[in-house]
């Protein structure tokens, strides 16, 4: 079963990379561009055909090595 886990800085941490993104868009001359907020997606390719276990799974991931849970939020996408 594949999920996709998608890993994002919590609101009210600085994305300098999200940053960079926005001027550089603003730079190009798209001034309506108010904000850019960066993330990765991760995609797992599990072997288990059970969703209930393939989220769990997910989620055990996340919180060992996939997420900063400090300053990251992750979402498990179907």
């Amino acid at each position: 079963m594949k999920l996709r886990v998608l890993v994002s800085l919590k609101p009210g941490v600085l994305d300098a990379q999200g940053r960079a993104i926005e001027h550089a868009l603003r730079d190009l001359g798209h001034s309506q561009v108010k904000g850019v907020r960066t993330g990765k997606l991760v995609v797992l390719d599990l072997d288990t055909a059970d969703p209930v276990r393939a989220r769990a799974l997910a989620t055990e991931l996340c919180e060992k090595l996939l997420a900063n849970p400090v300053i990251e939020q992750y979402e498990i996408l179907s």
